[in-house]
């Protein structure tokens, strides 16, 4: 099965309404990502709370604090590259690993058990419109989401292997 394409079973719709919902964006926001870096590392990667959506673990090097920090995100591919996309649950501010890319794009991932090092940089406009409605199928709830984020432009990141 391709990652970014995976078959929906019957309550992932019910389960993405809620989670895109203001109220499932309040209790997800700071939460989800804490729950999901334990269970994504006890399966080494293949599971985390996001019940099926493709989920990768970001590392990168804080923009202020110089540290290594791990979050885990959505993210689709672009051919052979994977894309991450910064709605932050649809807040009106930027994800703080977008500002860790602009500073220093390059950062590490872990796609089902294998990490890489990656290369970050902004998707181009013509990649936005390809990436758009494909991370819409795989997670609907981005399009509820630039409903709420305000005239800031949602950050897309192709983040490209490295050597």
């Amino acid at each position: 099965m391709n990652d970014t394409n995976p078959a929906h079973p019957w309550w992932r719709k019910p389960l993405d309404m809620f989670a895109a919902s203001r109220l499932g964006s309040a209790l997800f926001r700071p939460t989800l990502h804490h729950i999901d870096r334990v269970l994504l590392w006890l399966t080494r990667g293949h599971a985390g709370m996001t019940l099926g959506i493709p989920t990768l673990q970001l590392t990168t090097t804080g923009a202020r604090s110089g540290k290594q920090l791990t979050v885990p995100l959505l993210y689709v591919r672009h051919g052979e590259d994977v894309v991450v996309i910064g709605t932050r649950f649809g807040s009106t501010t930027h994800p703080g690993w977008y500002y860790n890319l602009r500073n220093e794009p390059r950062a590490s991932v872990r796609v089902k058990g294998e990490r890489y090092p990656v290369t970050a940089r902004p998707a181009t406009a013509e990649e936005r419109e390809q990436i758009w409605p494909q991370a819409v199928r795989i997670y609907p709830g981005y399009d509820t989401y630039l409903d709420r984020v305000g005239n800031r432009e949602v950050p897309i990141f192709v983040l490209a292997r490295t050597a």
